[in-house]
């Protein structure tokens, strides 16, 4: 009892004796905006943004994608895992209980030493059951800075869920975007195929009449087998699209449900911030905080190796050779020892430990830092992104138009005599190429709005993660 009251002490007198550095996050130099400047809306951040296309089929692929996809499965049973770890590193700050009970039957040898007395039974039973405990104090702070390491890897594989519910939401808004507009071009080339198809069956006619020459009737079925055969290759890409899409939704590859056309979309506000916001809520960058916490914690934990442990063992129970006396008061037995050992010469082996743990945290201090400035980076190219594609489809439309009446009018001289059909020819293959990049254009300026919100990050994405598997274990973690 001295012993025990001794160490209880000495254990209460050091509690607060952690070995090792505390975190302290280290300085970031942010830009104070952004090189293209919007209004803050956080409101629009953190809202569903897909939501905000007005097409209720994407609304429901990314609530599936969210429930089903296997990526965001594994993501959610990854958490759990860390939180086991965490909960049995913690578990070493307290007493272990434990108990046993054992019988046996025993035959002693009449030659041994001592030899068995004549007459004596070399037969005999024994029968035992204790309760146990240990504790090892964590007088140096080794233990709990497993635990603050354990508490930060619960912490960065939240923050990894999050980075798959952000990755996945934004592949499948992107996804669906390219599918209607390739549903569009396939649409485009299927009536350019039936424009040039009626031309070459007029000027068949005409050439069985003598009104235009071989060589015309050949320039008008080059220009319709060339549209006839960009369909099989729309329809290969729709098909492989879907199939994407299948994926991220966690079915087998199948076809996929259309709503509104990529024309009848609506643009998504764009969301924006200062750029010390995406400190605060872009997956990566707390997840990689969150690893460089669990380094510097660990450069503790090997620290405290150099210093000595002490631990306390005890065990209460009782022995007897007849099981109907073994719970009486004779056959009481007990222990109860408290030891200390530490290192004296290790060789290099602690100090081994000591520096790979120190270059680790050196490790994620430097991507912690770079994971910050990419960030920064695909912030910076998707606003200037969003903003140029609107130029770039605005200009793209009045090439379209100005094509459009270039088409009409050449075919207005043709049939007039005033100009030859590869006039006609040149400006309606510009059309039907200039529609196609139109629409490409037009799906490339919807893509770039979502990798603003994939960039910027925001409250959206707790918003996502809320609907898919695992959403409510990080409760089960203790303060």
């Amino acid at each position: 009892m001295r012993i025990s009251t001794l160490v209880a002490l000495l254990a209460a007198g050091v509690a607060g004796c952690t070995v090792g550095p505390d975190y302290v996050r280290p300085t970031v130099e942010s830009p104070s905006t952004w090189r293209i400047d919007y209004p803050t809306a956080v409101e629009v951040a953190n809202s569903k943004w897909w939501e905000q296309f007005g097409d209720p089929v994407l609304n429901e692929l990314v609530g599936s994608a969210l429930r089903e996809n296997r990526d965001v499965r594994i993501a959610a049973a990854r958490v759990d895992q860390f939180i086991g770890a965490l909960t049995s590193t913690r578990s070493q700050l307290y007493p272990q209980l434990g108990y046993g009970a054992e019988a046996s039957r025993t035959r002693a040898s009449r030659v041994g030493q001592p030899p068995l007395p004549p007459g004596a039974d070399p037969y005999f039973s024994l029968y035992q059951a204790s309760l146990s405990a240990s504790w090892q104090i964590d007088l140096f702070g080794r233990v709990r800075r497993l635990s603050e390491a354990a508490q930060a890897q619960v912490y960065a594989s939240e923050q990894a869920q999050r980075g798959v519910v952000l990755s996945l939401v934004s592949s499948v808004a992107t996804s669906y975007i390219a599918l209607r507009a390739l549903d569009r071009q396939l649409e485009i080339a299927q009536a350019t195929a039936r424009n040039f198809g009626e031309t070459a069956r007029l000027f068949e006619l005409r050439f069985k009449g003598g009104i235009v020459a071989k060589t015309d009737v050949m320039q008008i079925n080059s220009q319709y087998q060339q549209a006839l055969a960009a369909i099989p290759a729309f329809e290969q890409a729709i098909a492989a699209q879907e199939n994407l899409i299948s994926i991220l939704l966690g079915r087998n590859p199948g076809p996929i449900a259309r709503g509104k056309t990529i024309d009848q979309l609506v643009a998504p506000l764009i969301p924006a911030d200062l750029p010390s916001a995406l400190l605060q809520r872009r997956p990566d960058i707390l997840q990689a905080e969150q690893n460089l916490v669990a380094a510097n914690a660990n450069v503790g934990a090997t620290r405290a190796l150099y210093y000595p442990s002490v631990s306390i063992t005890g065990l209460l129970g009782s022995v007897s050779t007849a099981f109907s006396s073994l719970f009486t008061g004779p056959a009481g037995a007990g222990l109860i020892a408290a030891g200390v050992s530490g290192p004296i010469f290790t060789f290099g082996g602690i100090e081994g430990q000591v520096s790979s743990a120190e270059a680790q945290n050196r490790q994620a201090l430097l991507f912690y830092q770079q994971t910050i400035l990419s960030a920064f980076r695909e912030t910076n190219d998707a606003l200037t992104g969003s903003q140029k594609k609107i130029e770039e489809v605005a200009l793209q439309g009045k090439r379209v138009d100005a094509l459009r009446e270039f088409a009409r009018l050449s075919k207005l001289r043709f049939d007039k005599g005033v100009a030859g059909y590869l006039d006609v020819l040149v400006a309606e293959n510009e059309l039907f190429a200039a529609e196609l990049a139109s629409v490409g254009l037009l799906a490339e300026r919807y893509t770039q709005l979502v990798n603003v919100y994939q960039a910027m990050g925001g409250g959206w994405v707790d918003i996502a993660t809320s609907i898919a598997p695992g959403a409510q274990e990080m409760k089960k973690l203790t303060q």
